[in-house]
């Protein structure tokens, strides 16, 4: 199956927090297939040995550079680790530890070098992960499938899922006169009573799903014809089953099929949502509350006046942002005293409660590095 860690908001939070020199953040492209995991491992020893160049060149404590190579060299020794990967890897160390998302989204390489972690290709998978689960929901079978942007469809295993109505309810056959006294003395038969069965086999699915898709916040698709689609929909407990539904009989459908179809229900979903948040940005210019020049947005993320940030996750701005005033120093080169200003401006309008959306050059309002909803204007 395909290994994936979709950070939280909470996990962005965590990482946005840590100041502390040095931080190392390192993305590699990755691949699911176990033979191709050697070519990443040997690009994370290439980004670790430029790494501690960059450290050297600072000034950087020669323990502190030890115990952070020490860390990293950790990870790249863990063949089982390497074993199952993603489509790209995310990895953000300091000396005590390292934390690793390995993400369903194609991501350029980078490293970064700071006194803090660059966030910005991270947000991508936060903002549209291009993964999510199918629900593949018929009387007589249910699976779970994965999906993301190009790999392949795979099945997850789902301990306690029943496999059918009747092994939901404990019967050989669902056509027969309820057995439970406890639903109108067990006289309801017929179609109604198909219905109440099928409620309870929802109700089963959707128990045996819990523990599964619990912290998640990929979106889960409902592949089912009437009226069990809509029963499920009834019993649903996970937040994001979308309103999109793959018709048709899912035991007709390969599984392949099924992805394809759902990949274009993400296609629309996320191009809705973006299309809705391009309209709000506008309405928010309109009325004079929306900033796209780089300094002004920098002054208002310092100030803890952003509350809808977009950055282009492409662009990179090296320099510094004044702690105080929001200043922003341009500098010619990226290296270990400087820092991505447009993560910094990310940083810290996430460290400000905002929502923050990583966007592709094209979908910028503005069309430049960032662009901002403010609460007030400073």
């Amino acid at each position: 199956m395909l290994h994936t860690d979709i950070p939280t908001r909470d996990d962005v939070d965590t990482l946005a927090a840590v100041r502390k020199h040095p931080c190392v953040s390192i993305y590699l492209s990755t691949s699911p297939l176990p033979q191709e995991s050697e070519k990443a491992r040997m690009e994370l020893k290439n980004r670790l040995t430029e790494a501690v160049q960059q450290l050297r060149d600072a000034g950087t404590d020669k323990g502190a550079i030890e115990e952070l190579q020490e860390t990293l060299d950790d990870l790249i020794q863990d063949t089982d680790f390497w074993r199952s990967l993603s489509y790209s890897l995310a990895i953000f160390a300091t000396p005590d530890g390292v934390r690793t998302f390995r993400l369903p989204n194609r991501l350029s390489g980078a490293l970064e070098v700071s006194d803090r972690f660059y966030l910005k290709p991270l947000l991508r998978a936060v903002t549209f992960p291009q993964a999510a689960f199918v629900l593949a929901l018929a009387q007589n079978s249910v699976r779970l499938l994965e999906i993301s942007a190009e790999s392949p469809v795979y099945a997850v295993s789902v301990p306690g899922l029943p496999s059918d109505v009747a092994d939901a309810v404990g019967l050989p056959s669902i056509n027969g006169r309820t057995q439970d006294s406890h639903i109108m003395g067990g006289r309801i038969q017929g179609a109604e009573g198909q219905k109440v069965r099928m409620r309870q086999y929802a109700r089963a699915i959707d128990r045996a799903l819990r523990p599964v898709l619990s912290g998640l916040d990929l979106p889960l698709i409902l592949a089912a014809t009437e009226p069990l689609a809509g029963i499920y929909r009834s019993v649903n407990s996970y937040p994001n089953l979308t309103e999109g539904i793959i018709p048709g009989n899912p035991e007709e459908t390969p599984d392949e099929e099924l992805g394809r179809s759902a990949r274009g229900i993400l296609d629309e979903r996320y191009a809705a949502e973006l299309d809705g948040l391009k309209d709000r940005m506008a309405r928010r210019a309109a009325h004079g509350r929306a900033v796209t020049d780089l300094s002004d947005v920098a002054r208002a993320a310092t100030y803890g006046a952003v509350d809808t940030l977009f950055v282009d996750i492409d662009q990179s701005v090296p320099g510094l942002v004044d702690e105080e005033t929001g200043a922003v120093t341009l500098s010619a080169e990226d290296d270990a005293v400087t820092y991505g200003v447009v993560d910094e401006i990310l940083r810290r309008a996430l460290l400000s409660g905002a929502e923050i959306f990583a966007v592709r050059a094209d979908d910028m309002p503005g069309g430049g590095a960032v662009a901002a909803g403010v609460r007030f204007m400073v």
